[in-house]
Order: C-alpha cells, then sequence, then structure tokens
C-alpha cells in the first residue's frame, strides 16, 4: 500500500526544466495552453539531465498542426552515435479545436504564440505556451513601476509587523 510519503520521484513530477522569463517582459500574455512535444529517447534523457532553453523558440501553425521552432535540448552525453538535433524543429500536441483557436488568434494583428516554460508532468514533457500581444516601451516601463510599487508596500507591511 501506498504511504503517501514524498519520495524524490514524486517531487519531480512536476519540476520546471526551462522558463522564458523575457517573454513575460516583452509580451502581454492573454490566453495561456498546456502541449505535449514529440520527442526522441536521447531528447528526453538530455532534458532531464541538463536542460533546455526556450528563450529564443517561437510556436507557428502550419497545415493544422503545431511546430516549435528555436528551442534548444541539451545532448544526453550517453546517446551514441542515435544522438539528436538539438535545434531542431518539433511537433506540439495540441488538440484541434486548440490549434483552430489559436491559429484565429494568430490571424489578428500582434498577436504571438510564445512558449513560456517547460516541464515534466506525470512523467512527459510538456510546454507552456502563451498567447500575447507585443508591450510597447511605455507598457514595460508600467509593469517595471508595478513590480517596483508592490515589491516596496511589502517591505513596508514586513517592517510595520516586526515593530
Amino acid at each position: 500500500m501506498a504511504t503517501g510519503k514524498k519520495t524524490a520521484k514524486n517531487d519531480e513530477r512536476f519540476r520546471d526544466v526551462a522558463q522564458n522569463r523575457r517573454a513575460l517582459h516583452e509580451y502581454a500574455i492573454t490566453d495561456r495552453f498546456e502541449a505535449g512535444i514529440v520527442l526522441q529517447g536521447s531528447e528526453v534523457k538530455g532534458i532531464r539531465e541538463s536542460g533546455a532553453t526556450i528563450s529564443d523558440a517561437y510556436v507557428q501553425i502550419r497545415d493544422g498542426e503545431a511546430w516549435l521552432i528555436g528551442a534548444h535540448f541539451h545532448d544526453y552525453e550517453n546517446a551514441g552515435y542515435a544522438g539528436h538535433d538539438p535545434r531542431r524543429t518539433r511537433k506540439l500536441l495540441l488538440h484541434r479545436r486548440e490549434i483552430e483557436r489559436i491559429a484565429a488568434a494568430l490571424n489578428e494583428k500582434g498577436l504571438a504564440l510564445i512558449p513560456l516554460r517547460l516541464y515534466f508532468k506525470e512523467g512527459r514533457a510538456k510546454i507552456e505556451l502563451g498567447l500575447g500581444r507585443g508591450k510597447t516601451l511605455y507598457d514595460k516601463r508600467r509593469t517595471i513601476a508595478e513590480r517596483d510599487a508592490r515589491r516596496e508596500a511589502d517591505r513596508a507591511i514586513k517592517a510595520a509587523r516586526r515593530r
């Protein structure tokens, strides 16, 4: 019987592998989607061992399918001759209705589909996609000012509690 103890394997079930922090600064995210990724065995092991980079990646819809372009999945050092191309284009697994909804939204001017984070969920590699509109310089400055104001207010509250 399961005892309910947390083991190292259970803690890894929802482990983040990579995040695209720059995307949250550059884009105002309106919708989020979770997608699976079609990977080779050496890619999965490479991600688990040394991670991936999704900061330069983007998603494109072609022929009713979603494709991840520009992501770098690190090599697995014990892969031997059957390794993988770290920068190859990878197919994303989404429901047909989600792809149609995303494609309709991408036809709007200024919207883009950006990978936000890569993680494992119950042993399977997943990627969180964000549908967002590019921020202007003014929007970026306002976001930074709001974050600084929130941080300052939290500090003031914390200082007041200490007294």
